[in-house]
């Protein structure tokens, strides 16, 4: 049996977790975010991959730690969470009436308690993905935009936007996994960790 922690202070990666009925705790990293790589399906990777080292370097037992970061990309251009009110509109100019790309990385880390060495440690199990959604979305007037705006949602999403709240309307199209969208993976962290004989719906019950 394992311990399930997600190392994300993400409340919709914390709402998917729930309503697929896992059972989970949230130690959310601080650590810095330094980026060395270029692609967008590279750099949430990357830093799912340094939020669950993190966490993993911090507990003890039988553990599995689940990082994720997740960015929008257009033509090559990462579109992180907007600093202001500016920003979040130049990004959703951007993305109206044109098609973008959804990438989250997902890092887990599977700390045993069996020994695996002469040193007499534990061989932590690495996994990490990459899941990417194409998204159109439908043209928008200025006061469309500004509207959205004035709701306060843009602000601590990437993009500027959320595909599960007000931003529905404004959604064409997708091609893919919606829920890589809204931030989390759930069904490829579900079936990777099972392939390695853990269901995460039963309390990371070993099968």
């Amino acid at each position: 049996m394992y311990k399930i922690i997600l190392a994300s202070g993400s409340p919709r990666r914390k709402e998917i977790l729930e309503q697929v009925g896992v059972k989970f705790t949230v130690l959310s990293s601080d650590k810095e975010e330094i980026i060395t790589k270029e692609k967008p399906e590279e750099i949430v990777k990357e830093l799912a991959c340094v939020k669950a080292r993190d966490i993993a370097d911090k507990v003890e037992g039988k553990a599995i730690i689940i990082g994720a970061d997740t960015m929008v990309a257009i033509d090559g251009q990462v579109l992180g969470k907007p600093k202001n009110e500016v920003d979040a509109r130049a990004m959703l100019q951007m993305l109206q009436g044109n098609r973008h790309q959804v990438y989250t990385g997902v890092s887990v880390i599977i700390k045993s308690d069996v020994k695996r060495d002469e040193f007499n440690a534990a061989e932590d199990i690495i996994i990490s993905f990459t899941e990417k959604t194409e998204v159109w979305v439908y043209p928008m007037k200025r006061k469309q935009i500004d509207k959205y705006i004035a709701t306060g949602e843009p602000f601590d999403k990437a993009g500027a936007y959320g595909i599960q709240g007000k931003f529905a309307v404004n959604i064409e199209k997708i091609e893919g996994d919606y829920y890589n969208i809204v931030g989390f993976p759930i069904a490829k962290l579900y079936t990777r960790l099972y392939e390695e004989g853990i269901d995460i719906l039963n309390n990371g019950e070993e099968q």
